[in-house]
């Protein structure tokens, strides 16, 4: 995901689209300790996901 798609969504939508990748960062953790999951990437994608989303809502809340 990129964070120019991001700047286009309200704060409403990065709210609940945080809200989702959270949702699925602990799903992937899950599997990493149930040793399902193959790539491990994945973790390390969703962890960024997450932070440009926070970034995004902290650079239009300050």
């Amino acid at each position: 995901m990129k964070a120019a798609q991001l700047k286009d969504k309200t704060e409403q939508e990065l709210r609940a689209l945080e809200t989702q990748l959270r949702d699925e960062l602990f799903r992937l953790r899950l599997k990493q300790y149930t040793g399902q999951l193959r790539r491990t990437s994945e973790l390390e994608g969703k962890r960024r996901d997450i932070a440009r989303v926070k970034t995004i809502l902290n650079q239009r809340n300050a």
